[in-house]
């Protein structure tokens, strides 16, 4: 028997990919940034800055487990199916494949249109750097990397704790991103108030990133024209390279699969970044290469769900 949060993460898996959020939805993470906004302006002052952060930090996952587990609860004792389809609704939302195959889908069609203006403003919408001056190239680049680092943050990540611990497990983790996103900053406003956030964004990420990461190397399409063995070691040795301690291990699986460079220097807000250059130099990095990272997301992402589907059951069976 598939135990029924195992149903209701399927469920809600196949609702994300093919409904995704529908405009204009009241969703949760909204909730959840307008209360860490509100509480950042009263505690991220003074004294005690890092100590605060952690008790935000402390204060937001328990109020996110405490309604979710209420709701999840709730539904299941009134009936089994209500259950499933409140938990598979609450998953579906915590889930991100369409949303993010349709914001690059956005910056990709004016590229095809060689209308890198509008490419230019779609391109903001999803990525931090400044994107004013930024060309065709660049542009795809960027939109990769994006797609390539929220596989995990916005599908794969939120999947394994779905896994483990149901919706509350899920929503847990979205709250810890969304924390780490608002207020996880190494800038002199938010690199002692986030500090613990960004660990806890870092540690949540650990694993199933680098399965993800994996699961790009092993299950895509390689395009590369090097043998598995090769691309295994250079993906090892270019993720620990990234500035980021979990991004890394996906980025470099995109690069070395789809046989481009990414990373370089990139410009926020007016200040130049330069990251490591990770990745093969094997072909000129173009809008088709949008393309094919949504599909590898989208396989990548299957492969993850029907994995832990399976293996999920397999010891529930045992046990």
């Amino acid at each position: 028997m598939i135990p029924a949060h195992f149903l209701a993460i399927g469920i809600g898996f196949f609702l994300d990919r093919l409904i995704g959020d529908p405009p204009n939805w009241p969703h949760p993470v909204r909730w959840i940034g307008l209360f860490i906004s509100k509480m950042t302006g009263k505690l991220n002052k003074g004294r005690f800055r890092t100590l605060k952060g952690a008790i935000l930090l402390a204060v937001t996952v328990m109020l996110v487990f405490i309604i979710v587990t209420a709701m999840v609860l709730l539904s299941y004792q009134l009936n089994l199916f209500l259950g499933i389809a409140v938990e598979a609704v609450l998953i579906a939302i915590g889930l991100a494949q369409k949303s993010l195959r349709v914001a690059a889908l956005e910056v990709y069609q004016p590229l095809t249109e060689s209308n890198l203006e509008e490419a230019r403003t779609k391109c903001s919408y999803i990525v931090g750097r400044d994107t004013e001056k930024l060309s065709e190239r660049e542009i795809s680049r960027a939109t990769i990397e994006t797609v390539s680092e929220n596989t995990a943050d916005g599908v794969t990540s939120p999947l394994f704790w779905a896994f483990l611990f149901g919706a509350t497990g899920l929503w847990i983790y979205k709250a810890i991103n969304t924390l780490d996103s608002m207020i996880g900053y190494k800038d002199e406003r938010y690199k002692s108030f986030g500090k613990f956030s960004a660990r806890a964004d870092d540690v949540f990420n650990f694993i199933p990133a680098r399965l993800t990461g994996l699961f790009i190397i092993c299950f895509t399409p390689n395009r590369s024209g090097l043998s598995i063995g090769e691309r295994m070691k250079n993906w090892l040795r270019d993720a620990r390279l990234h500035a980021s301690p979990n991004s890394g291990y996906l980025e470099a699986a995109t690069a070395w699969q789809l046989g481009i460079q990414l990373g370089g220097e990139s410009t926020y807000r007016g200040v130049p970044s330069k990251r490591a250059v990770i990745g093969l130099k094997n072909t000129a990095l173009n809008r088709q290469h949008i393309q094919w990272a949504i599909a590898d997301m989208y396989r990548v992402t299957f492969i993850f769900w029907i994995l832990f589907t399976m293996i999920g059951v397999l010891l529930n069976v045992i046990t």
